[in-house]
């Protein structure tokens, strides 16, 4: 295969799985030098080339993941929310309906204590599901993503230590 600069070059190409992404590493040695080694102009223009794909990558990668995170922080809110407007026209009815019930066999302070205290407890069983749910999307950096990124530099280590070990 001749490369831009008109010269054969032999392509390896090893590829693994990293997360939801695969990563393709290639290998080029240059005939033309004589030792199979690139220049380092050469090797240095493909870093700054391969360094930017890398970057533009993980960036899209922490933008989805942090998309999601906005997502079900969003769901959360929104039951909080409805336990509240439910909480507050649900006490307002039942209070009513439950306390002129109870009046009829018990004094009318003590059905609308129990009355009361039923719709408290509800509305704080619903309050604490949508907490427990906006409290699951924290922390909000990107995890996965910076988890991608450790394991990008952990792999370009290693690389970088078995190409100079056989030199």
């Amino acid at each position: 295969m001749a490369n831009k600069y008109g010269k054969s070059a032999r392509v390896t190409d090893s590829t693994s799985m990293t997360g939801d992404r695969t990563v393709r590493v290639y290998a080029v040695s240059d005939p033309a030098t004589g030792n199979g080694d690139r220049s380092l102009p050469q090797l240095l223009q493909d870093l700054s080339e391969q360094a930017t794909r890398l970057i533009k990558i993980e960036a899209q990668l922490a933008a989805r993941e942090m998309a999601a995170k906005a997502k079900q922080g969003a769901r959360g809110g929104a039951l909080l929310a409805v336990a509240g407007v439910l909480g507050f026209f649900g006490a307002a009815a039942l209070l009513t309906a439950l306390i002129l019930a109870l009046a009829i066999v018990m004094p009318a302070w003590l059905a609308a204590l129990l009355v009361g205290g039923g719709l408290v407890a509800l509305a704080g069983a619903l309050g604490l599901g949508g907490a427990l749910q906006v409290r699951k999307t924290l922390p909000l950096m990107p995890t996965g993503a910076l988890a991608s990124v450790r394991d990008d530099i952990e792999a370009v280590r290693e690389r970088t230590k078995s190409e100079s070990g056989r030199r």
